[in-house]
């Protein structure tokens, strides 16, 4: 690191410590982590917490995380730029929580504190399957607030991250927007959870994206007005090849699925994967992507109602996800990357911290079998950066391996242990990489999770997300 950015990087701390206390004079945060520009602060906001773990990001992941790292007893804030938590779980609108119990068996007290407080809600809330999890999407973000509270985690709803503070090679805060301006919390390990690496590309870490390779992403709908039986005698395909010119932006097929007890049905789809190839944290193709979706459910609706004979006639949409879903953006590079092969042969690592079951799922695109196989503690660690672990989607694999890890109760796992990482590295006063493996893995067992599962064959279960 060259001087000039050292004495860059202190005025950065010193303007963001009077970020932190709400000053409402105008500062200077000269040459941001990842722009590179000196912004003029003119508002900035007062975070009240002073958090030893913080988590960024709050879906399935970051729920895993944080509950992961408060239910050790760190202090831990988890922020998310949304209204709820619960990610893709909450706005895919009845889609199943795949992969939180393989085998009908418990996988960790995190996931299944989860479970225990969707089930205080009653059958409105969830229906327990041979792995997933069918929920009510509203319960659902009440019983993640009840999990979060029970463990003693604090958190905050519309706070976006937008920059990272590094010094000396280590993160050591995050920049957010908040409705009274930016603010930086300040953190002694930082989880990223956000599904597209953002904290970790801002801090400059070392990402992988495969550009004309990506997953599809989906805008997931609900439907109603329409029986099971109609749905069932239904010709989906039929439907869509006699659309198609009049509604060109639909996809070749998609399928109806029932949400858990309940009236209406929910579409999770191919998507783009027709529209053409978007990255996700491209601003203008993420644009294009959202908003082509929005028009491509409104053409589905309106061929199944016009295609679709007496059976779907009557079909109404009554809503469409948050924004879409985005199954492949970025990824960090760790110390060790996730192969393809490592899922198919079901590998074992000595540094496991925690284990993938499912399938192969490139979104619509491909669907192979494998088998459970370990995440090791290298894949959720960037390979230079300090002081930040990775969890979900975005942990170290390749674009192939990535699809093996995308079900909620994966993200939840290598959350977990992220997050417990995160709170063992706080008390300890050592770096995430610095933390012996052994003692978090004796803490994991501790929270109920089975490091030995790697090799073990799955049964065909159906697994689309």
């Amino acid at each position: 690191m060259n001087h000039k950015r050292q004495v860059n990087r202190r005025r950065f701390l010193t303007a963001a410590g009077a970020a932190v206390v709400g000053a409402g004079a105008v500062s200077k945060l000269t040459r941001s982590a990842s722009a590179q520009s000196t912004l003029k602060i003119r508002k900035q906001a007062g975070i009240p917490y002073k958090p030893d773990v913080l988590v960024v990001g709050g879906g399935p992941a970051g729920i895993g995380a944080a509950l992961g790292a408060a239910g050790y007893g760190a202090k831990t804030l988890l922020i998310e730029h949304h209204a709820f938590f619960g990610g893709v779980a909450a706005w895919c609108l009845g889609m199943p929580i795949n992969q939180m119990r393989p085998g009908s068996k418990p996988r960790s007290k995190m996931h299944e504190l989860v479970l225990e407080k969707l089930r205080v809600y009653g059958d409105q809330a969830v229906r327990v399957g041979q792995h997933q999890l069918w929920c009510n999407v509203d319960y659902l973000k009440v019983a993640v607030l009840d999990a979060l509270d029970q463990v003693g985690c604090k958190y905050l709803v519309h706070t976006r991250a937008i920059d990272a503070v590094v010094d000396g090679g280590r993160i050591t805060g995050v920049v957010v927007a908040t409705k009274r301006g930016p603010a930086v919390i300040n953190a002694k390990a930082i989880v990223d959870c956000t599904g597209d690496a953002d904290v970790a590309y801002y801090a400059g870490a070392e990402t992988m994206k495969e550009l004309g390779n990506l997953s599809p992403m989906t805008l997931c709908l609900n439907l109603t007005n329409v029986t099971r039986e109609q749905v069932r005698k239904a010709n989906i395909r039929d439907i869509a090849r006699k659309a198609k010119k009049k509604y060109p932006l639909i996809p070749n097929g998609w399928g109806l699925g029932k949400v858990s007890n309940g009236h209406s049905f929910y579409i999770n789809h191919a998507g783009t994967r027709d529209l053409g190839q978007f990255d996700a944290t491209d601003p203008v193709q993420r644009t294009q992507a959202e908003c082509q979706s929005r028009r491509q459910v409104l053409q589905m609706v309106q061929a199944m109602r016009e295609f679709g004979g007496d059976e779907l006639k009557n079909i109404e949409l009554i809503g469409t996800g948050t924004q879409i879903g985005v199954r492949e953006t970025r990824r960090v590079k760790g110390p060790y990357v996730l192969t393809e092969q490592d899922a198919l042969i079901g590998r074992k690592f000595d540094d496991v911290i925690a284990w993938r079951s499912g399938f192969l799922d490139i979104g619509f695109v491909r669907l192979s079998k494998m088998k459970i196989h370990d995440v090791p503690y290298r894949a959720i660690i960037p390979h230079k950066l300090d002081g930040l672990l990775m969890a979900g989607r975005c942990i170290s694999a390749t674009h192939v391996a990535a699809s093996a890890g995308k079900s909620m109760g994966n993200c939840v796992a290598t959350g977990h242990a992220a997050g417990l990482a995160a709170a063992m590295s706080a008390k300890k006063s050592c770096t995430p990489r610095e933390l012996k493996v052994a003692d978090l893995q004796k803490a994991l067992r501790a929270d109920g999770v089975d490091l030995a599962r790697s090799g073990d064959e799955q049964k065909d279960l159906v697994n689309r997300g």
